[in-house]
């Protein structure tokens, strides 16, 4: 009984140990499993005990203030949270050091994403988010952010002039499902504003306000998903940027609330803005000079002021503006629909542009080209001029306030505009009585197909000095 006993025990300690050998291999076997299709910067050992680990990943750098560690972006598919560099997300902390922190953290890792949670609201102060960086840098917002409630709570050492600016990146994305709110109201109110000083009033002197968000001299870029509101001034800026890509956002602010362009870009090129909607106190989308290869498609305007080329050429400059196409677009309730505007004195010129299939409703100036711009009753003639040409207007239908007429070209008197196409334009009042009076002054053009209401004064052909104008182009 006893040499049974001992020829057991010796069968269960072999048994065991191979057992163990066995999970040992099999482990093994999946950890180099899992680096398939990775080279290992430690070539394996020969030897097979005892085995070393590898190296864990490296760690986002902590904020020297913040004694919690950032997630592993190994572990957390790249994503740096806010919250883990101390960020409180209450409404009231500001959460500016800890933005920063997450940026710059970011910024070194490729395909990183700087996150902003739901359920919370970071206030962040006048900050600069720089690179250049790694490419494939996202930052979401899926909480609220915001700045500071109004001039008085504005730190005096920030600027007066930006919130959030973006500055020489490549490959970046600013998406969420959250927002960015611009606690603008106490902006609107300074009584530097337009007709909000005493009795209606303007007061003189300095006036700024900050543009909420603004990407400059950057490249391809991605702006989608987003909720923006209330902006102190523009909404959103580009500027000296390339390849820029707007799709599916909402930009809001009150009727009359001044100054606040939906979307401004200016010597930005290759631009597309879709399927995105857009009510404010100012142009709806702006196009100043230097822009070209613009693709602006499903936008819905208003309140606004419309979808505006222009101001160009103010104090006697130089602006160019080429290749732009709006169409499949709505206009409803707006100042203007599709305006071109220049002061006197400028050069250059505005060419190709085509606006097809849009749907006005209860629109003022519907169709404008105004080369007599002016913000104040001092502005005198010139002959120097913004050269108009190649301006399309196809399938546009809709109603119009009859304040004004809906169509209005007031060309220079020097540098004509010229080949203006007229085609299925329908335009009815949309109360009251119908206006058959548009308004032209040294416009050349074509019609298509008789518009409604019928435009006359529009002369076929071209002026006798358009040999003139090549002087003024770009």
């Amino acid at each position: 009984m006893e040499l049974f006993r001992g020829v057991l025990l010796i069968w269960v300690s072999v048994m065991f140990s191979i057992q163990i050998n066995s999970s040992n291999v099999h482990g093994r076997y999946h950890y180099h499993k899992k680096q398939k299709g990775k080279e290992s910067s430690v070539p394996s050992s020969p030897v097979s005990e005892p085995e070393v680990a590898p190296p864990p990943p490296p760690v986002p750098s902590t904020p020297s203030n913040n004694p919690s560690v950032p997630s592993d972006p190994t572990t957390s598919e790249c994503i740096f949270d806010v919250t883990n560099y101390g960020a409180i997300g209450d409404g009231s902390t500001d959460d500016t050091a800890a933005f920063r922190e997450a940026w710059k953290a970011a910024c070194a890792v490729e395909s990183a994403t700087v996150l902003a949670p739901s359920d919370k609201t970071f206030i962040v102060t006048s900050t600069i988010f720089s690179g250049p960086c790694q490419p494939g840098l996202v930052l979401q917002v899926n909480g609220i952010l915001m700045p500071p409630d109004g001039p008085e709570s504005w730190p005096e050492a920030d600027s007066h002039k930006q919130w959030l600016v973006f500055y020489r990146l490549d490959d970046m994305t600013f998406t969420g499902s959250g927002t960015i709110e611009g606690n603008g109201q106490k902006w609107w109110d300074l009584p530097c504003k337009p007709h909000r000083g005493p009795n209606g009033s303007t007061k003189s002197g300095p006036c700024d306000s900050p543009a909420m968000i603004r990407f400059f001299m950057s490249s391809n870029l991605v702006v989608s998903g987003l909720t923006i509101q209330n902006s102190p001034q523009f909404h959103m800026k580009f500027d000296g940027c390339e390849g820029v890509h707007i799709e599916k956002i909402s930009i809001s602010s009150p009727k009359l609330s001044p100054n606040t362009d939906g979307i401004h870009i200016e010597n930005t090129k290759s631009v597309g803005i879709y399927n995105s909607m857009i009510s404010n106190g100012d142009d709806c989308i702006s196009i100043g000079t230097g822009c070209s290869n613009v693709d602006i498609d499903g936008v819905t305007c208003g309140p606004s002021h419309g979808i505006s080329i222009g101001s160009l050429g103010v104090h006697n400059s130089q602006a160019c503006v080429s290749n732009i196409t709006v169409r499949n677009a709505v206009i409803r309730e707006s100042d203007n629909g599709l305006r071109i505007k220049t002061w006197q004195g400028g050069t250059g010129s505005v060419s190709d542009i085509s606006f097809e299939n849009i749907q006005m409703e209860n629109v003022r100036n519907c169709i404008n080209i105004d080369q007599y711009y002016c913000l104040s009753k001092g502005c005198t003639n010139q002959t120097s001029a913004v050269y108009v040409t190649g301006i399309t207007y196809r399938t546009i239908r809709g109603t119009y306030d009859v304040l004004t007429p809906p169509i209005h070209f007031a060309c220079s008197d020097t540098v004509a505009c010229t080949n203006i196409t007229m085609s299925e334009v329908e335009l009815l009042p949309y109360e009251g009585e119908l206006l058959d009076d548009p308004f032209c002054w040294n416009a050349f053009g074509t019609q298509e197909t008789l518009t409604i209401p019928p435009i006359n004064c529009l002369q076929e052909g071209k002026p006798e000095k358009v040999a003139e104008v090549s002087q003024f182009g770009c």
